[in-house]
C-alpha cells in the first residue's frame, strides 16, 4: 500500500502545472451549466438536454469512448452521459455526479460543482496510463420527485452494471464539493455524534459505510495522502441522516463498494435547495483542490 501511494505521488508530482485542476476551466464549466441552460429540473427537458449536450461535447475533447445511456420515465427520455478511460476489459472504477437540480434554482453547489469536477477530471485523465478502467458518469434525475426511486439515473446505471456482471472495483460520488467556510459554527452534524471534525466548514468529507470495504479504505487513504485539501474520512451506519443522500446509494443497493465526496450539503451550506445556491457562494480554489485529490487517488488505483 505505501509503495503504491509513493508511485502515485511520483506520477502526480512529475506532471506539469497543467495536470492540476484549473480554476478558470472549472469556472467556465460552472458558468455554462448554471448560466445558460435554464433550471435543470425533471420537468425542463430542454435545459437537461442542453446540459447533457455540453457534458457530452466536453467529454469528447478528452475521451475516445463517450456514449449516452437513455432511459424513459413517464414517457420522457432522460440521459446519463458516460465516458471511459483505460483498457476496456480491466476492472472498472465509476466516478459519478448528477446534473439535475431540485425545482427552480441554479444548483451551483448542488450539483454543478460535482459535474464541473467530472469535466475537469476528464481533462486530467486524458492520455494517462491507468491500472483500471475509469468511467465518468453524469446522471439525470437524482433530485426529487425521483430520489430513492428506480427512475434515478444512477439506479439505471448501477442496475446495468449488475446485469452485465461488470467487474466494478467501486464507485465515487461527487455530491456538492464547492462550499466551504472558515467561520466558527459554520459546520453542523447529525444529532448525537458531536463535532468530530470541528465546527468550521473548512474540510471535504469522504463518506463510507460503517465498515469500509477495501476499495473505500484504499481510496480514502490515497485521497488523504495527496494532502490537496483538509479531509474528513467519515464511516457511519446508513441509518444516520444524510449518509446515503446521493447517487452512491444505488451502488450500495446493488452491492458495489461506493464512497461519497461532499462538503456535507445541508449540514454546512445554507443555500441547499434554495435559489441562493449560486456561483458566487462557491470556493473555486478549494473545489479545484478536491478534484486534485480525486485525480491523485485515481492515478494509483
Amino acid at each position: 500500500m505505501k509503495q503504491s501511494i509513493l508511485i502515485a505521488f511520483l506520477f502526480f508530482s512529475q506532471q506539469s502545472h497543467a495536470q492540476f485542476a484549473d480554476t478558470a476551466l472549472v469556472k467556465q464549466h460552472l458558468l455554462h451549466i448554471i448560466g445558460k441552460t435554464g433550471y435543470r429540473n425533471h420537468a425542463n427537458l430542454t435545459a437537461l438536454n442542453n446540459t447533457a449536450d455540453y457534458i457530452f461535447s466536453t467529454f469528447k475533447k478528452y475521451a475516445d469512448t463517450v456514449y449516452i445511456q437513455e432511459f424513459t420515465v413517464n414517457k420522457k427520455v432522460y440521459k446519463n452521459i458516460i465516458c471511459s478511460f483505460g483498457k476496456a476489459k480491466t476492472k472498472r472504477i465509476i466516478v459519478g455526479a448528477h446534473y439535475d437540480v431540485c425545482e427552480q434554482q441554479q444548483g451551483a453547489d448542488d450539483n454543478a460543482s460535482g459535474v464541473a469536477g467530472l469535466l475537469e477530471l476528464a481533462r486530467l485523465l486524458q492520455n494517462k496510463k491507468l491500472n483500471n478502467r475509469i468511467d465518468l458518469v453524469a446522471y439525470s434525475l437524482e433530485e426529487p420527485p425521483y430520489f430513492r426511486t428506480k427512475s434515478m439515473g444512477s439506479y439505471v446505471h448501477a442496475k446495468s452494471l449488475k446485469n452485465e456482471k461488470a467487474n466494478v472495483l467501486g464507485m465515487i460520488s461527487l455530491e456538492m464539493i464547492g462550499y466551504f467556510s472558515d467561520a466558527s459554527n459554520s459546520q453542523t452534524y447529525p444529532e448525537g455524534i458531536g463535532e468530530p471534525f470541528g465546527n468550521k466548514g473548512d474540510f471535504i468529507a469522504l463518506v463510507t459505510k460503517e465498515k469500509p470495504t477495501h476499495f473505500e479504505a484504499d481510496f480514502t487513504d490515497r485521497f488523504q495522502a495527496s494532502k490537496a485539501i483538509k479531509t474528513a474520512p467519515f464511516a457511519a451506519p446508513t441509518s444516520l441522516e444524510g449518509i446515503d443522500f446521493s447517487d452512491h446509494l444505488n451502488y450500495w443497493l446493488f452491492h458495489f463498494a461506493a464512497i461519497m465526496i461532499t462538503d456535507t450539503s445541508f449540514l454546512r451550506n445554507p443555500n441547499y435547495h434554495k435559489s441562493t445556491d449560486t456561483l458566487a457562494t462557491l470556493d473555486l480554489a478549494r473545489l479545484a483542490k478536491v478534484i486534485d485529490g480525486v485525480a491523485y487517488a485515481l492515478a494509483g488505483m
